[in-house]
């Protein structure tokens, strides 16, 4: 099975040879001069725009992007691969400045795009063009127009999935890519229609990975979101089944288009990265593996790839190769620096993981110091990590924890009115450091929630040795907890505890010690003050633990009482995403 994805993944890698030392303005000017008129023709920016992926994904960013930034008024396909390498940092980085240059590329793509398109009349519609089967009214290069077109709206609707978590911007995106979704549903009949009569088209492969890309990555994106956006989408026209968007997507993967290598890396992205966030942390490793090979193979460089390599490796249990591929991913390239960030990140989680608390330090302040993604979150994370050192390594750093995390309500960032949960979620936790409180009332292992809320138990299960030393840690915490005197946040902290606890006799196969601790929690709802969400996370945890055991009745059940019977606690879509994955994989018929 393994050797057949492989293959298939190959048989999608179709670049135009280049010589990638070569300055990509003067490939990118002969190119066009060769042309006999000034506008761009479908073939020429066609292959421009696989050159420009080549040269991406060899680590030449900047000269991807001046390969095509001339023409990208021009060309449908230098616009669309130019706002594509912009949405893709953007992406990657989570940072709001590269996300507003990706949203401001998507509308000169869009513009660009629209000039190519068919002009309807008032009367008329591309939907009732089809219809009437008269799909020889559209030409060739209308039709890529189309899927274009539709495709800078797709990278609109990733954008609004990077930009926040809240569920009000997710169905106004949902809103506005209403669009998008008809275009490919049209375009998907228009690819059947060929099929069907069997016409000739110089570019069919370069449209039908096009069609293949867009409804592959739409139904996988639908397909996360949790029930209540799902059932009010549908009621507007969506839908979204996961396993035929993962279909489309392998399909398009083992294409001949200049899209086939952005098939294999949204697959990658859902394996290694949404199915550990927004999912149930089961991801499907063997099939990122064997996607990743030939890339590794041609792009062995290639920081894109290395670093999927070694969330791979991360995902397995490998924490020790993951930290050498990391480093190797930070000194290929110097153009992104916001790769480094990335890695940075991932670099820290792994130092957490194994509470070497002063390397895990080193990179929480590098990302205060470098990222713009989210200071209040690195600034309460460096606090947090630091919490977890004895005070004569703390005064070693020249750091005051106190006033840290008094820092963190005062970086919060508003983006469009809204507040990033994640950032929500640690100034409601640092609050407890108030300067109008006489003596700040000290976090319980707030790396480990943090680590928590990550899902990096998940990670930490595959290695029994972390997970042990893990244990130790939480049930020093529980003692020390038994012998202060109580206040406002004691069962808040007990109850944290015992989250953190039962999370670790699971990962350790201790079924029975696991649900005594997220019991507890679940009976000490009422008495609860503060972090209201401990309860239905840990249902979810329980609904787990009833699941290995063979009882999917009962998870199923406990899982929809996590999902209904609360709201309005912090991270709530995040979990509420948990649970849509959860359910989604459980209530398959047995025969699957």
């Amino acid at each position: 099975m393994n050797r057949s994805r492989s293959d298939m993944a190959t048989s999608g890698l179709h670049f135009t040879p280049c010589d990638t030392k070569q300055p990509s303005r003067h490939r990118g000017a002969s190119a066009v001069r060769s042309s006999s008129s000034a506008k761009v023709d479908l073939k020429s920016g066609l292959e421009e725009c696989a050159v420009a992926l080549n040269l991406f994904l060899s680590n030449k960013f900047t000269d991807a992007l001046e390969l095509l930034r001339p023409w990208a008024k021009e060309s449908m396909y230098h616009a669309l691969g130019y706002s594509t390498i912009v949405v893709l940092q953007a992406v990657m980085t989570f940072e709001q400045q590269d996300i507003q240059n990706g949203i401001s590329a998507m509308k000169d793509a869009l513009q660009t795009c629209q000039k190519f398109r068919k002009k309807f009349t008032v009367v008329e519609s591309f939907s009732s063009l089809l219809s009437r089967g008269s799909l020889e009214q559209l030409s060739e290069e209308e039709m890529h127009a189309e899927i274009c077109y539709a495709e800078c709206l797709l990278q609109k609707a990733a954008l609004t999935f990077v930009q926040d978590e809240n569920m009000i911007n997710f169905i106004k995106g949902g809103l506005k890519i209403r669009t998008s979704y008809q275009i490919y549903k049209e375009c998907l009949s228009i690819l059947h229609e060929i099929q069907k009569n069997k016409l000739e088209q110089e570019f069919f492969y370069e449209f039908e990975g096009g069609v293949k890309l867009g409804t592959g990555a739409f139904n996988l994106m639908l397909s996360l979101l949790p029930a209540r956006i799902i059932r009010l989408l549908e009621f507007i026209g969506f839908s979204g089944n996961r396993e035929l968007g993962l279909l489309q997507l392998r399909e398009g993967a083992s294409g001949k288009s200049m899209r086939s290598p952005l098939c294999c890396l949204t697959i990658l992205a859902f394996h290694t990265y949404i199915s550990l966030i927004l999912g149930t942390g089961e991801v499907n490793v063997g099939e990122a593996e064997s996607l990743l090979e030939p890339f590794l193979q041609q792009f062995p460089n290639g920081s894109l790839m290395l670093f999927y390599h070694a969330r791979i490796e991360l995902l397995k249990g490998n924490i020790e190769e993951a930290q050498e591929i990391f480093r190797k991913c930070i000194s290929v390239q110097e153009e992104w620096k916001q790769f480094h960030h990335l890695c940075y990140w991932e670099l820290m989680w792994i130092y957490v993981y194994q509470q070497n608390w002063m390397q895990a330090y080193y990179y929480s302040d590098l990302l205060c110091k470098e990222s713009k993604w989210s200071k209040a979150t690195y600034v309460f994370l460096k606090a947090a990590i630091l919490s977890m050192l004895p005070e004569e390594d703390v005064l070693a750093t020249n750091e005051n924890v106190v006033m840290l995390f008094r820092q963190v309500d005062g970086l919060k960032q508003r983006i469009a009115g809204k507040s990033l949960p994640t950032e929500k979620f640690a100034v409601r936790k640092a609050r407890r450091y108030s300067a109008s409180l006489p003596v700040p009332v000290k976090l319980v292992l707030p790396a480990l929630e943090m680590m928590y809320v990550w899902n990096g138990f998940s990670i930490v299960s595959k290695r029994k040795d972390l997970s042990e030393n893990l244990l130790v840690t939480v049930e020093k915490a529980e003692a020390a907890l038994q012998n202060e005197n109580f206040h406002d946040f004691s069962v808040d902290d007990e109850c944290l505890v015992k989250l953190l606890k039962g999370c670790c006799l699971k990962n350790l196969q201790r079924p029975l010690q696991a649900e005594l601790c997220f019991n507890h929690i679940v009976e000490s709802e009422k008495l609860l003050r503060y972090d209201h969400y401990l309860v239905p996370f840990t249902l979810f945890e329980l609904a787990f633990l009833y699941k290995s055991q063979g009882e999917i009745d009962k998870a199923i059940k406990v899982l929809e009482t996590a999902r209904n019977n609360y709201k309005d606690y912090s991270l709530e879509s995040r979990l509420h995403f948990r649970i849509q994955a959860a359910l989604h994989l459980w209530k398959k018929p047995s025969s699957d």
